[in-house]
């Protein structure tokens, strides 16, 4: 059967048209620390990130890893997305230029991001690198003490995200009915093979 230069067309069409009522979720990059952040023990330190709008990620977890020894420092989990900032006092957390955090959701597993390595100094030691990251002034602080700990659980627990369906999301919803109409008529006309 001979496929018509308009078939073929419409056909590319609907599969490009369709790609468009798909969301993105690739967008979660964490912005602080990053590899020039010199964090120091006792004492606060901010946490930033940015992501996507609509990739329905509302909350995650964070952890404290390190590089060149195992063990996790499970710091807080359900952090919610919003306000995108959180503080992080260390105590007696080992110095070391090889730390890292990851934003996972612990649950299932899935990793969302990972920072950049970034170091932790002893306490007392002043930073070389200067920064101009303020505290995030009505963000939660959270408190990590000590080594990694395989019995301890997460030093904060947020509250849990509500699992309730929200506001039905009905933005281009003409658009995305009129798509799949067109396909499904397209369908048929091409399984007819009119």
């Amino acid at each position: 059967m001979r496929t018509s230069l308009a078939t073929t067309f419409l056909s590319t069409a609907y599969i490009v048209l369709a790609f468009f009522t798909l969301h993105s979720a690739g967008y979660f990059v964490i912005n602080e620390p990053n590899k020039n952040t010199q964090w120091v023990n006792n004492a606060a330190n901010v946490v930033t990130w940015s992501k996507g709008l609509k990739d329905g990620i509302h909350g995650f977890d964070v952890e404290l890893a390190r590089m060149s020894q195992d063990g996790l420092r499970l710091v807080a989990r359900n952090v919610p997305v919003k306000p995108n900032n959180i503080n992080l006092f260390l105590s007696d957390v080992p110095a070391g230029d090889d730390y890292f955090l990851i934003f996972i959701n612990s649950t299932h597993g899935v990793m969302h991001t990972t920072s950049d390595r970034f170091t932790i100094l002893a306490s007392g030691v002043a930073p070389t690198a200067t920064s101009t990251v303020q505290l995030a002034a009505n963000a939660p602080t959270v408190t990590i003490r000590g080594t990694p700990n395989p019995t301890a659980g997460f030093a904060t627990t947020f509250p849990a995200i509500s699992g309730a369906v929200g506001k039905l999301n009905m933005d281009g919803i003409g658009i995305k009915m009129t798509i799949l109409f067109a396909g499904w008529i397209f369908g048929a006309v091409w399984t007819l093979g009119w």
